[in-house]
């Protein structure tokens, strides 16, 4: 579990990335390449401790890689009423 601020800002930042991604069409693949970019990015400007580098890639995976973040909410039809 993320505890740090600002590791959390970017663990958001990542997961609505994900959620915009995958709702234009892109997949896990392109979502796993956009993270190790991101991830590379902090490294290389030391935004954040890199232990916490780490955590908030083993976070964004786990959550990269659960189905039921991804799954399309599917409305229920109104039900018909034939009044004759």
């Amino acid at each position: 579990m993320l505890q740090d601020t600002q590791t959390i800002r970017y663990y958001q930042r990542i997961t609505d990335a994900f959620v915009e991604l995958w709702n234009r069409g892109y997949r896990m693949d392109d979502m796993r390449m956009y993270l190790d970019g991101y991830l590379a990015a902090l490294r290389h400007g030391n935004a954040i401790e890199p232990y916490l580098i780490h955590r908030l890639e083993e976070e964004a995976s786990r959550y990269l890689y659960d189905a039921s973040n991804f799954a399309m909410v599917q409305p229920e039809p109104e039900p018909q009423h034939d009044y004759y």
